[in-house]
């Protein structure tokens, strides 16, 4: 049996390709840093490791064919980002295991590409991104060397999924249960959005079709490119009522950034919301067949039980 390692395997990402992987037949191993998992994974074996202690990370892959690397910082501080992924490079080497890593649009920089291919060049123009750009030249110059295979797949904005922490919990549903949707940006602008469960799907996809592949794929994941008012027509069918629509007050993060390091961090970014964007891919459906999209009214009506909203609005509604 395939044996991964799921680094991060807590977090919101990590959950649900650590499940996808043991729906599939693989054998997983759950990495975190005190060694406990959610119920969802009780199938897999629970590993505690510190992903910036080498050898911790080293004696964790231990036996692995595949590592994810779902390893990811506070967003107010990535300091962090490059020593770990050096860790995870040796780990990998040192178990001769293939990497599985989430890429991000924060490459591409502002102006950010209308249309992004696995041959737009990037250019990034914000800390974030120059650290993300980084990352990947990282894992392509350990590819180059013949000592760690990587298969890059880059997403949108996370939606569904167990647990909390992106746009779309911590902002557009944040005040569904008041029957607001708050649009971060314009509602018109086309925004790339990735529905974790599908991401999870291309991802064990790959992992099947590995042995076809080279030592550095970089891949797109065609998602959800739609706009707010798409997203608040979904919400609406799936909560059975209408919406009054809100938009995000930025002028708040403006004033507070100085204060506070997660506002200064999320405006560092803020022209992915004022941006139009969207992923193509020209070889992703080529090299697993049918690329994994749930339609949108399923997938946002998913991620709001996955949030408990659609289930508390009913309970109260009745």
């Amino acid at each position: 049996m395939t044996k991964i390692v799921v680094l991060g395997a807590r977090g919101r990402l990590g959950q649900v390709v650590a499940k996808a992987f043991l729906d599939a037949g693989y054998e997983v191993r759950a990495v975190t840093r005190d060694g406990k998992l959610p119920a969802e994974l009780s199938g897999a074996e629970a590993v505690a490791a510190n992903a910036l202690d080498r050898q911790s990370l080293i004696r964790a892959m231990q036996g692995a064919d595949i590592v994810f690397n779902g390893l990811n910082p506070i967003y107010s501080d990535w300091s962090t980002c490059l020593p770990m992924a050096e860790n995870v490079m040796a780990a990998c080497h040192a178990n001769h295991a293939l990497h599985l890593f989430p890429g991000t649009v924060y490459n591409f920089g502002s102006p950010i590409p209308a249309v992004i291919t696995e041959e737009t060049p990037e250019r990034p123009t914000t800390e974030k991104g120059r650290i993300r750009v980084a990352m990947e030249e990282l894992f392509r110059r350990e590819a180059a060397a013949g000592r760690v295979r990587t298969i890059l797949l880059r997403a949108g904005d996370f939606f569904g999924g167990k647990g909390t922490g992106s746009w779309f919990d911590l902002v557009v549903a944040s005040k569904l249960a008041k029957g607001v949707y708050t649009a971060p940006g314009p509602v018109h602008l086309v925004h790339e959005w990735a529905y974790l469960p599908d991401f999870a799907a291309a991802f064990v996809a790959l992992a099947d079709k590995r042995d076809t592949l080279g030592a550095f794929e970089n891949l797109n994941l065609p998602g959800h490119a739609v706009t707010d008012l798409e997203i608040k027509a979904a919400a609406e069918k799936a909560l059975g009522r209408k919406l009054r629509l809100a938009s995000m007050p930025w002028w708040v993060l403006r004033a507070g950034s100085p204060f506070v390091p997660m506002w200064k961090a999320i405006l560092s970014m803020s022209y992915l919301r004022f941006e139009e964007h969207r992923l193509v891919s020209s070889r992703l459906e080529g090299i697993i067949g049918t690329i994994p999209h749930t339609p949108l009214d399923e997938a946002v009506a998913q991620a709001l039980a996955d949030l408990g909203i659609v289930g508390a609005l009913g309970e109260k509604a009745a």
